[in-house]
């Protein structure tokens, strides 16, 4: 069976992942924070060692109205990009809006990127911000342009970077904290990692990918 690799940005992200699950050898791939250190690590281990299953796996934050609380862990049905366009006096345009394709080569039809794997049965549409919501208002205003419930950092970038390398790709985040005002006592970053993690464990033992 191919090997597994698995995508955390930090090392509390992938504190403890085993290197075998059910059989099955695991890589785990620290990626470093944003989408541009996420992006350059992934596409350095596709090249040197070609993988057709990338789970990515680690914390996000939820949006205003996602139903979600902290703790939670949900897998992505799709991803996008909460900062990347253009503002105007009519509001955020993102790429397609502007005529451009957030992936170069293919059609300006769609700002968001459809995933391959599903881990766990409660999907929700994630989105991938290089500037996290810091506030309230901003974290309304994203949920509420995108209709997205799980804020990150890096998402977007692994799931476009292990597409185009003819990798199929999973999404799973523990649920950290509400996305908004920083209030850093309330997060419950290693609770939230431990729940992803346990579940693309349990994903994995379960022979689904």
């Amino acid at each position: 069976m191919d090997e597994v690799l698995i995508c955390c940005s930090t090392p509390r992200e992938s504190e403890g992942l085993p290197s075998n699950i059910a059989g099955r050898t695991v890589r785990i791939l620290e990626t470093g924070v944003g989408p541009v250190n996420a992006a350059f690590a992934l596409t350095r281990a596709l090249t040197a060692t070609p993988t057709s299953i990338v789970i990515i796996c680690g914390v996000g934050g939820a949006y205003p109205g996602s139903g979600l609380d902290i703790g939670d862990a949900v897998c992505a049905s799709t991803e996008r990009f909460g900062d990347l366009g253009a503002e105007s006096a009519e509001g955020f345009l993102e790429l397609p809006a502007l005529g451009f394709p957030i992936v170069h080569g293919r059609p300006a039809d769609s700002a968001v990127l459809t995933l391959d794997l599903f881990p766990l049965e409660r999907r929700v549409p994630f989105v991938t911000c290089a500037t996290c919501s810091g506030t309230d208002a901003r974290a309304a205003e994203l949920a509420q342009r995108t209709g997205g419930a799980v804020e990150s950092m890096e998402g977007a970038a692994l799931v476009q970077v292990a597409q185009l390398m003819g990798a199929r790709v999973a999404e799973v985040r523990g649920i950290s904290n509400h996305a908004g005002r920083r209030d850093r006592s309330a997060w419950r970053i290693d609770e939230a990692a431990a729940a992803a993690r346990a579940a693309v464990v349990a994903w994995i033992e379960g022979g689904a990918c």
